[in-house]
């Protein structure tokens, strides 16, 4: 069984883009998988529907009823580092695919050769495996 990591902007994009991502992740799987978020991402989301006002705000409560809808595992982590330098490693360690929107991070997990997922041109998610999975 493959483990998907959804970082927080991808969890965002239901509401942000009106795209079911739970759906396109079915699509481009030829896989069984199981849907896992970092604490600090429930920790980011939280800290947006405190923080902030209108869309960004929508977003983030859609995205929190999404986590206990659909039943993703949450991952504990003791460590003060950031979020994306834990997606990082974690990733590479435990063979991670991770679902992220960040230009940046992406980028860097590539240069690892850790499978991603994203959303293409604001309607369909894509699949990039350099494992060749």
């Amino acid at each position: 069984m493959k483990k998907i990591l959804l970082d927080t902007n991808f969890l965002l994009i239901p509401w942000q883009f009106k795209v079911d991502i739970f759906t396109h992740i079915d699509k481009v799987s030829a896989f069984k998988y199981e849907l896992f978020i970092l604490d600090k991402t429930l920790d980011e989301l939280k800290k947006i529907v405190e923080e902030q006002k209108g869309k960004d705000k929508d977003a983030a409560k859609v995205a929190l009823k999404l986590i206990a809808l659909k039943n993703i595992r949450i991952i504990k982590t003791k460590s003060s580092e950031k979020t994306d330098e834990l997606i990082l490693k974690i990733a590479f360690k435990d063979d991670f695919i991770v679902a992220t929107q960040d230009k940046e991070l992406r980028s860097r997990l590539k240069q690892k050769n850790v499978p991603i997922m994203l959303l293409r041109q604001k309607k369909r998610v894509v699949f990039f495996n350099p494992k060749g999975m």
